[in-house]
């Protein structure tokens, strides 16, 4: 199963491969099948300025000193499968940060909630004047 990657999206992405670290034998030590994906969000032609602030905001943290956002993916041992992991990986990342969540709508208290807060308050009360010494 091959990955398809739109034309328009060759440009904006760079795939870097390398060899993977850790164990795994002479599979990692001669083939580089670690694959570091990279989408420059301030540079990028297919993001607009809103997108581009959206994104700047919420992957503040993640981004280089570039601007520019990094998947790293080295757990299969073909590069096919890393390439495809770290596309999917990228995919997510910029799908959540796109979607707008709800905003809460304050409700009140029902009538029996603040009244069982009331009670337990009193309750609890009561217990600490009982532990105190009697004078």
């Amino acid at each position: 199963m091959q990955h398809f990657v739109p034309p328009f999206l060759n440009k904006e992405f760079t795939v870097k491969t390398s060899r993977s670290g850790g164990a795994g034998g002479q599979n990692v030590n001669k083939v580089a099948t670690k694959v570091l994906l990279e989408f420059n969000v301030q540079y990028s032609q297919l993001l607009t300025e809103e997108e581009r602030v959206v994104l700047l905001e919420k992957l503040a943290d993640k981004l280089t000193s570039e601007g520019a956002i990094q998947i790293v993916a080295q757990t299969e041992r073909s590069q096919l499968a890393n390439k495809e992991i770290a596309f999917k990986k990228m995919y997510q990342l910029l799908n959540k940060c796109f979607v707008v969540r709800k905003k809460r709508k304050a409700t009140k208290p029902t009538k029996s909630s603040v009244q069982e807060r009331l009670t337990s308050k009193k309750r609890d009360a009561e217990i600490k004047l009982m532990r105190k010494k009697v004078r």
